[in-house]
């Protein structure tokens, strides 16, 4: 079901029921906020996200939000306070994009911020969404092997919502000038010789079926050092304490000099990452801003489906595990592909 709308005479307010927050998750949905905002370009666009024990730079990764508010149901006292902003205007639409997985609380969060059009799936490759009935705007979807962008601008299609596909490709972080000269500094300042190529590398990840094990980035490491003499930028947050200590002693013990970028803010990693020559990193939110800051790049991918999560920029590549198990991926598997794409960018 599709619905007729008249463009605005007043500011339009627009809700999103989204709790699925990661960086990666947020990024690949920027198709849907960015459709809403070329239609509405007045609307002011409301986030309902999760509460989470980490604190998420909403304003730094998606730019068409006006507003978050954290569904926190730690308490009665929380969740009143919760209903009550959330409450205090009044919707023309409110969405439930349901491209990762179909939230009951979800649907009924959006039910009670009393928006008049509650925008949605009815059913995914088949599978009824028994939320449905909360919804007025609403259609069946196919989704095998469809990239979450891509999901996510459907389901804008439903109030008529579009945006073109070099609109699309247009959809990228963007840097201020104090986040690019803290690159240029960066790069300057630890990789002087510009002859040499940068390889920076993310051993890290948020799920352990997506973390390319130690001892595989340990062995890829010595040999793009030995082997082809490149300058080595090892990338981590604050979950990858464990993996980046086994990787560090190893190197340090082997001579292998390298520089550790730890903790930096998205949008100063996403100002230094295209300075890189390759960019090598499990699938996680590392390989989202890779992906939308222009970064030349491959991701591993075990479990996950790179079709419906892999950036697709220009030289942005996946290496795919035959068996679903990451670390059934060969090291030399990705050597080879690091050589072959730096002697490409070195012609």
């Amino acid at each position: 079901m599709k619905v007729k709308t008249e463009a605005d005479k007043k500011s339009t307010d627009i809700l999103v029921v989204r709790q699925h927050n990661q960086i990666g998750d947020m990024l690949c949905s920027l198709t849907l906020y960015k459709a809403i905002k070329t239609k509405y370009p007045d609307s002011q666009i409301t986030l309902v996200a999760a509460k989470t024990n980490y604190e998420i730079p909403f304003f730094d990764i998606n730019p068409y939000i006006d507003r978050v508010l954290i569904f926190d149901k730690s308490s009665v006292k929380a969740i009143f306070n919760f209903l009550k902003n959330l409450r205090d205007r009044k919707y023309t639409f409110g969405f439930v994009p349901s491209t990762i997985k179909i939230s009951t609380t979800s649907h009924i969060i959006n039910f009670i911020s009393g928006a008049k059009n509650r925008v949605g799936v009815k059913s995914i490759d088949g599978k009824v969404n028994k939320s449905h009935i909360l919804l007025n705007v609403k259609s069946d979807f196919l989704w095998k092997n469809t990239h979450q962008s891509e999901r996510n601008l459907q389901v804008a299609n439903l109030i008529n919502c579009n945006i073109s596909e070099n609109s699309r490709h247009l959809i990228k972080l963007n840097s201020s000038d104090s986040d690019l000269d803290f690159a240029k500094n960066f790069i300057s300042s630890y990789f002087p010789d510009r002859t040499k190529n940068i390889v920076a590398l993310h051993p890290g990840a948020g799920k352990k079926s997506n973390t390319w094990d130690s001892n595989n980035y340990i062995k890829l490491i010595k040999d793009i050092y030995t082997e082809l003499n490149c300058y080595i930028l090892i990338t981590s947050g604050p979950t990858d304490e464990i993996i980046i200590n086994h990787i560090h002693s190893e190197l340090t013990k082997a001579n292998i000099d390298f520089m550790l970028l730890t903790n930096t803010s998205i949008k100063k990693l996403a100002a230094i990452l295209p300075m890189v020559d390759l960019y090598i990193t499990n699938d996680t939110g590392t390989m989202h801003i890779a992906g939308y800051s222009c970064t030349k790049m491959v991701a591993l991918f075990g479990p996950t489906n790179p079709l419906e999560w892999a950036p697709k920029g220009n030289n942005q590549n996946y290496i795919k595990s035959a068996t679903g198990n990451i670390n059934d991926i060969n090291p030399e598997e990705v050597f080879m592909f690091v050589k072959t794409s730096l002697l490409k960018n070195n012609r």
